[in-house]
């Protein structure tokens, strides 16, 4: 690949004045006779695109588990569900490696601090997935001690429903991640 157009929009080139420069050089590469070599050489194409593919095939999950869901995560990590299918096979256990958190199971008051700074570490643009009933609303215990769902601790991207959730709840979970990181601008 020799070169990336800009960005349309980010880089003040409009939309419609960055696809007739592609046009453009396309048709001069066609009048020179260039075109067999220059398509192979070359790929048209956003920044976005290129980035958000990027990040949408390569998501490095932290796990932060604390009952059941943790557990039907590691059949999700299985070969039988096989997550490496999204690019998410690569479970940190680091969270300034990861830029994708599950919470999965009950988050007491004592726990909610060092969620919180786990969260802090993550790299840099980094999603949250509140994995099953108690992640997501406390679940059953509506108690004095436990957080009554970790979007009051942290910023929650999706939630999945279920205690514990199924497996292909959590494939469609990441795989409906994947669909937004397609949509979402890159800030350069």
């Amino acid at each position: 690949m020799r070169f990336l157009h800009p960005t349309p929009g980010l880089s003040g080139i409009p939309q419609e004045d960055a696809e007739a420069r592609s046009r453009e050089i396309l048709q001069r590469a066609r009048i020179y006779g260039e075109d067999r070599t220059l398509t192979d050489q070359m790929m048209l194409t956003r920044l976005d695109s290129v980035v958000n593919w990027g990040r949408k095939n390569s998501l490095w999950p932290f796990i932060f588990g604390t009952a059941c869901c943790a557990i039907e995560f590691m059949a999700v990590a299985a070969s039988h569900f096989d997550i490496s299918r999204f690019g998410a096979e690569l479970i940190r256990w680091s969270p300034r490696q990861a830029d994708m958190m599950i919470v999965g199971g009950t988050v007491s008051y004592k726990q909610a601090p060092i969620l919180r700074r786990i969260y802090q570490q993550m790299a840099d643009p980094k999603w949250v997935i509140a994995m099953g009933a108690c992640a997501a609303s406390g679940g059953f215990y509506d108690d004095y001690c436990t957080v009554q769902g970790v979007d009051k601790i942290i910023p929650v991207d999706l939630y999945i429903a279920g205690c514990p959730p199924r497996p292909e709840a959590i494939l469609g979970a990441i795989r409906e991640l994947q669909i937004r990181l397609e949509r979402q601008p890159v800030r350069v």
